[in-house]
């Protein structure tokens, strides 16, 4: 049976499987705007990495995903099926101890390399937030210049500027300056939100708050189910002014031997 984040049967393993996914499938599209980034599922461990290139020592590190699973299993699964280097995200759900998570992969000869918060708006309200900065959704070539510009990257292409676009993104404008920047990417009927950032001589002024709100009330509209992101612990304390809840925490352990 397919689930959306408000089913009203669903328990809150398959809401947290369900954003997984979200996360996956969003992720991906957004790395795939210089190589494509592949999907895979091996039984329940999610990778996300790069399709075939030419050469192997071009391909970014894998990323594989795991919720509720023995460690040696997904330890096993991502050896056996992976395609170069490789760093694991093993999710754990708000409120569950981390200690045993930890000595587990320590114990693989894994490092942890970082953390982070795990979260999911249900869109059901949404506030507004007034705002020192406008703020604009990128819909011609000319602000996707000056955005490419300031974050050193590709502009977004012509096809991806239209009302209906899968991928949005929203810029705060103070005297015409892009001073911060949201996106927000569809998945599985959901969206996924990402590269959340405010030039730092502008925060503590309510401008990310109201970018987010921006973009939730635009995903709401588009029928989005939820809108996920993670987010580093600083990010993590804005997030919920917003309606974001914490789900869960993305424990991202790297191997510390060849694999």
């Amino acid at each position: 049976m397919a689930y959306s984040a408000e089913h009203p049967m669903m328990s809150a393993k398959q809401r947290i499987e369900f954003a997984i996914e979200v996360f996956v499938r969003g992720h991906s599209a957004v790395k795939s705007r210089t190589h494509p980034y592949e999907v895979d599922r091996f039984g329940s461990v999610w990778v996300m990495r790069d399709a075939p290139r030419k050469q192997s020592r071009h391909y970014r590190k894998e990323e594989w995903i795991a919720f509720g699973l023995d460690p040696h299993s997904v330890d096993a699964i991502a050896r056996a099926h992976t395609r170069g280097q490789f760093f694991v995200c093993a999710l754990l759900a708000d409120g569950e101890p981390d200690a045993p998570l930890r000595e587990a992969y320590k114990t693989l000869g894994y490092r942890l390399i970082a953390t982070e918060g795990f979260f999911v708006h249900d869109l059901t309200r949404v506030p507004r937030r007034p705002s020192p900065a406008s703020i604009e959704r990128v819909q011609d070539a000319g602000m996707a210049a000056a955005l490419a510009k300031m974050t050193r990257t590709r502009p977004i292409p012509p096809g991806m500027l239209s009302d209906d676009a899968s991928f949005r993104q929203y810029v705060a404008l103070d005297a015409g300056e892009i001073v911060g920047r949201v996106r927000s990417v569809d998945a599985i009927h959901a969206t996924w939100c990402a590269d959340m950032y405010v030039m730092p001589a502008h925060r503590r002024r309510g401008i990310g708050q109201s970018l987010l709100a921006r973009m939730l009330r635009d995903d709401r509209v588009r029928a989005s189910k939820c809108s996920v992101l993670t987010a580093s612990h600083i990010g993590g304390m804005l997030y919920p002014r917003v309606g974001y809840q914490r789900v869960g925490t993305l424990f991202m352990f790297a191997p510390r031997k060849p694999s």
